[in-house]
């Protein structure tokens, strides 16, 4: 019996090598593949996604975002970011403006001037010169003569011969006829209002049947110039006063006008 191998000498079996020739192809066809899908996708561009913007209270379209955030254009693309207007500071080199000066003067209060300095100028109006043949220039303003050491005249003389007869300065009633040690025989007289007192003192003596209660028209002849009271005998004249009066209506007080400028002196 023979022990030679069939198969010709020095031939391999059939079916590694057809397993072979598979196992290579496939290789190849795999290399082949790759090589054409990166030969195709080398030029072509990645793939790109827009952008998503995402709208907040704070950053909606067309709002103000707060400061030093980016405000969004609306395409995807931030803008620049928004700076807050900066905060003058002011220049230490430059001093500021004087304060206007204030004069203590005017925030004291100042105290009211006494009543007879305020109705100096004002009072009745339309009296008569309460002595017959007195003309104007010929009134004196001693008003703020001082009168002893301790009191003002609040009044004023006016100087004529004894005897002249003294008029009523105005319409009026007799309030009181009174004599007294300063000013002799005197005579009170409301005008009609009951506002203001006309005084008239130093009189030598009443217009006959004069009487407390009379009613009295202006010019009407009163009494007569004299010196009684302390008035000196050398120098006879009628004091003339004039007061306004308080709710009380009380003759014997008043604040006194000076008569000087209401009987038209200047």
């Amino acid at each position: 019996m023979s022990t030679k191998d069939p198969s010709p000498t020095g031939a391999q079996p059939r079916g590694p090598r057809v397993m072979r020739a598979v196992l290579l192809f496939a290789v190849g066809l795999l290399a082949g593949a790759n090589l054409l899908y990166f030969a195709m996708t080398r030029d072509t561009p990645p793939a790109t996604y827009p952008a998503v913007q995402r709208s907040t209270p704070d950053t909606a379209p067309g709002a103000t975002p707060p400061a030093g955030q980016r405000a969004s254009r609306g395409d995807g693309v931030a803008a620049a970011p928004v700076r807050p207007d900066p905060v003058p500071v002011p220049d230490a080199s430059i001093s500021p403006p004087p304060l206007p000066e204030v004069s203590t003067t005017d925030t004291v209060p100042r105290p009211a001037p006494p009543a007879r300095s305020v109705m100096r100028t004002v009072g009745p109006s339309g009296l008569l010169i309460p002595v017959q043949g007195i003309a104007v220039n010929a009134l004196l303003d001693t008003f703020n003569d001082a009168r002893g050491q301790s009191r003002v005249h609040d009044a004023i003389d006016i100087m004529a011969p004894r005897g002249t007869p003294v008029l009523a300065a105005a319409d009026g009633t007799v309030e009181k006829l009174f004599t007294s040690d300063a000013g002799g025989l005197t005579i009170y007289q409301f005008e009609p209002s009951g506002r203001y007192a006309y005084y008239y003192a130093h009189l030598d003596r009443y217009a006959a049947g004069l009487d407390e209660g009379d009613t009295l028209r202006r010019g009407q002849v009163i009494g007569y110039v004299g010196s009684t009271g302390n008035a000196s005998e050398d120098a006879p004249h009628l004091h003339f006063a004039i007061f306004l009066l308080g709710p009380e209506k009380r003759w014997w007080e008043g604040s006194a006008i000076n008569p000087y400028p209401l009987l038209g002196g200047r």
